[in-house]
């Protein structure tokens, strides 16, 4: 089964938590042409009333724009990798238990399959770490 294993820039914004809120985000970046592949939005219970989302890819002069203005930057602190791979039952208990005897903790997992295909994405506190993690993967 073929692996495909890259490092991804992830994006955050903080939004409001009410109807629309991540709508006027997902917007923004639609009408700059970003074809987001990876989204995942979630309240705050540390600040109620508000929420975060994540997006990737953010690519070129123009989908960075619309980005900032409404409020996303280049995460520093979440390193993230993506694998796409076929849908195979146990794979994602086979790459997590594949990190973890690497000594890797992970700060995020997040994955779906549909049909015959699966995405996941891996975050890392470190970019040390994400290089490691998808030279391992390799």
């Amino acid at each position: 089964m073929k692996v495909d294993v890259s490092r991804v820039d992830v994006w955050a914004a903080s939004m409001e938590d009410r109807p629309g809120g991540l709508a006027e985000k997902l917007d923004a970046l639609a009408q700059a042409g970003a074809d987001l592949e990876f989204v995942v939005a979630r309240r705050s219970s540390a600040s109620p009333g508000t929420g975060v989302v994540f997006v990737t890819p953010i690519k070129g002069p123009r989908q960075i724009r619309a980005a900032r203005k409404v409020g996303f930057e280049k995460t520093r602190s979440l390193h993230g990798i993506r694998i796409s791979t076929g849908n195979k039952p146990g794979f994602g208990a086979e790459l997590t238990k594949q990190l973890a005897q690497a000594g890797f903790s992970l700060r995020g997992f997040s994955g779906a399959a549909i049909g015959n295909r699966a995405i996941i994405h891996i975050a890392f506190d470190s970019e040390a770490d994400a290089s490691k993690a998808v030279r391992l993967l390799k």
